[in-house]
C-alpha cells in the first residue's frame, strides 16, 4: 500500500498524486455501501499495483459545492466590471467561507478598466475588508508590471478559489504560471456574465502550493446556516456581540446592541450591516427543515 493525496476526480476514476507520479484509480466498494465519497484533496492509501483506493484519511475539513477537502482557504475573486462589482455577493461568499470555518483571501480584478475617481472608490472598499482582517488585492486584468506579489498566499497551502463566472479566475492563474494553460472562455455579451470553463475539479501546483481550479459556484445560500450563528460569519460582529445586552441578540430590533451602536459610530461599515440584515431575513424566511 502507498500514500498519496487525490488531485483530481472525472467520470468515476480518483488520480492519486504520490512520490511525483499520478496513478488513476477507482474507489473499493465498501465506499459505496458505507455512502463514503473520495474527495479530491483526500489523503489516501492505495493499492499501486490494483490501481484502487483502500483508505480515506480523517479529513480536517470538506465542502459539498464544490466537492474537495483539507482546505487552507479560499480565494475569493470579483471583478470591478464585466461582470460588475457587488459588494453583496462579496459578502455573501465571505459569508460562506466563515461558515466553513475557512480563511478568505480577495482579489479584485479588472482595475485597469477604471478611472481614477472609480479607483478610487475601490481602494476604499479595500480599506474596508483589510480593516476587519481580510488580504485584499486590487489586480489588473492585464497582469502586467502591475501584478502583485501574490505568490506568498498559496505557498504550502491548498487553496480553493470562489466567483462568479467571467470575474478572471483562470485568467489570473494562467498568469501566475503559464505552464497551466487554463481553458478561458469570453465574456457572454448577451448575459452579461461568463460561461463556466471548468468542468471538474482538479489541485493544480501553482507557487509552491495547490489551487482548486473548481466549476463556477451556480448558488450561494444560506440552508446550513442558523440565525443566531450569522453573527459569528461578520468578524467585525462577532468580536463585539458580548457586548450586547440582552443574550441571542440579532442585532436588528433589540434595544441596547452594540453592534447597531457600532454601526452608528462607523466601527462596522453600514453596508455590511445592511448585507448582514439582509441575510438574516433570508434565513428567518426559509421554510422550516423537518427530519
Amino acid at each position: 500500500m502507498q500514500e498519496g493525496k487525490i488531485i483530481k476526480s472525472v467520470s468515476g476514476f480518483y488520480y492519486v498524486q504520490s512520490k511525483n507520479e499520478i496513478y488513476p484509480c477507482k474507489g473499493r466498494g465498501v465506499f459505496r455501501k458505507k455512502e463514503i465519497t473520495p474527495l479530491v484533496g483526500d489523503n489516501v492509501l492505495f493499492d499501486v499495483d490494483n490501481k484502487y483506493i483502500v483508505e480515506i484519511k480523517k479529513r480536517k475539513n470538506e465542502l459539498k459545492r464544490p466537492p474537495i477537502a483539507n482546505i487552507d482557504q479560499v480565494l475569493v475573486v470579483s471583478s470591478v466590471k464585466k461582470p460588475k462589482f457587488s459588494s453583496l455577493l462579496l459578502d455573501r461568499f465571505l459569508v460562506m467561507i466563515e461558515a466553513a470555518k475557512l480563511k478568505p483571501i480577495i482579489f479584485i480584478n479588472k482595475i485597469d478598466l477604471l478611472n481614477e475617481k472609480q479607483l478610487q472608490e475601490f481602494e476604499e472598499i479595500k480599506r474596508v475588508y483589510e480593516a476587519i482582517g481580510y488580504p485584499v488585492e486590487l489586480i489588473s486584468s492585464k497582469l502586467d508590471g502591475t501584478l502583485p506579489n501574490i505568490h506568498h498566499y498559496f505557498s504550502k497551502k491548498i487553496t480553493v478559489i470562489a466567483g462568479q463566472t467571467g470575474v478572471g479566475k483562470s485568467s489570473i492563474l494562467n498568469k501566475i504560471d503559464p505552464s497551466l494553460s487554463i481553458e478561458t472562455d469570453e465574456i457572454s455579451k448577451r448575459l452579461g456574465r461568463g460561461r463556466h470553463t471548468t468542468r471538474y475539479v482538479e489541485l493544480l501546483e501553482v507557487s509552491n502550493g495547490l489551487i482548486a481550479d473548481t466549476p463556477g459556484f451556480s448558488t450561494v445560500d444560506f440552508s446550513n446556516i442558523e440565525a443566531i450563528d450569522l453573527t459569528d460569519c461578520f468578524p467585525e460582529m462577532k468580536e463585539r456581540k458580548q457586548n450586547c445586552k440582552f443574550r441571542g441578540c440579532l442585532h436588528n430590533k433589540e434595544p441596547n446592541c452594540a453592534i447597531k451602536t457600532a454601526v452608528q459610530q462607523e466601527k462596522i461599515s453600514e453596508k455590511r450591516y445592511a448585507h448582514y440584515l439582509t441575510f438574516l431575513d433570508e434565513i428567518q424566511s426559509r421554510k422550516p427543515r423537518y427530519s
